[in-house]
């Protein structure tokens, strides 16, 4: 697929969710002189930026040359992150309404710098800290997920990098309901009690190595369905940029995971 034809197809997409949520009467301006980019225009580059596994905004105008300067095309993609953030919260709620019985929660690191320049970042400061992973120590946030079988996000959340697992549970299943499946760091006695509502859901993490349980086949079956939402975090950080070290403000950071979500979500 050349560039053109992505961003076009991008194009049409975002037309279409812009129009059905009357969008673009958020960001009218009713005096002064009109925008350099429409509100679709400004949408539609961020996802293609992650889209096509652009770096930086700055190779993204020369590419594509907008209607306004450099500065401008930084100025309102961090904008309008906003907006794609709440269309995002509209498909996954909307995503809520039609969840399959089976869905996955997973957590995965998303440095902002690399080890080494970790105790020297400024940018995200205040929100990043050290955390490990599979892999060793990582400075930056942790992105969590549930998706459910058939592949439709049903929730998010951005934490510090040291957050425990088990404490975005609650936070992102108000309104989910059936099988929950988890890793062993999800693994909570206490949680697990709390989760639980007869006959509506139930939070099902395969137990940690020091601790006995027998699996049940249909648990063992669950837990090797895992690998879907693992997946999704592969491509997130493979194919649509979702980890970069690059911007320079806070929301340029949070600007850049939302459109990466974003075009995963509706590509």
């Amino acid at each position: 697929m050349t560039n053109i034809t992505l961003y076009n197809s991008l194009k049409q997409k975002v037309q279409s969710i812009v129009k059905h949520l009357k969008l673009e009467e958020w960001v009218t301006k009713k005096t002064g002189r009109p925008l350099a980019l429409s509100l679709v225009e400004v949408l539609t580059l961020g996802l293609f930026k992650q889209r096509a596994q652009i770096e930086t905004k700055k190779e993204l105008h020369e590419l594509m040359e907008p209607a306004c300067s450099y500065k401008t095309l930084v100025v309102n993609m961090n904008r309008f992150a906003f907006l794609g953030l709440l269309i995002l919260q509209i498909l996954m709620k909307v995503n809520r309404t039609v969840q399959q019985m089976i869905k996955h929660i997973d957590s995965s690191s998303v440095p902002v710098c690399l080890n080494k320049n970790g105790k020297h970042h400024k940018t995200m400061v205040e929100y990043a800290k050290w955390g490990k992973n599979g892999t060793g120590s990582f400075y930056g946030l942790k992105l969590h997920l549930i998706y459910d079988l058939s592949g439709l996000l049903m929730n998010m959340g951005l934490t510090a990098g040291n957050v425990d697992d088990r404490k975005m549970i609650m936070k992102l299943s108000k309104e989910l309901w059936g099988y929950l499946v988890g890793d062993a760091g999800y693994y909570s006695k206490e949680r697990m009690e709390e989760f639980y509502q007869e006959g509506k859901r139930l939070l099902i993490a395969k137990p940690k190595k020091n601790q006995k349980k027998l699996a049940t086949p249909f648990d063992t079956w669950l837990y090797n369905t895992r690998w879907q939402i693992e997946f999704n975090f592969r491509n997130l950080k493979m194919f649509y940029g979702l980890v970069t070290s690059l911007p320079r403000s806070v929301v340029g950071y949070l600007g850049n995971y939302i459109y990466s979500i974003l075009a995963y979500t509706i590509s």
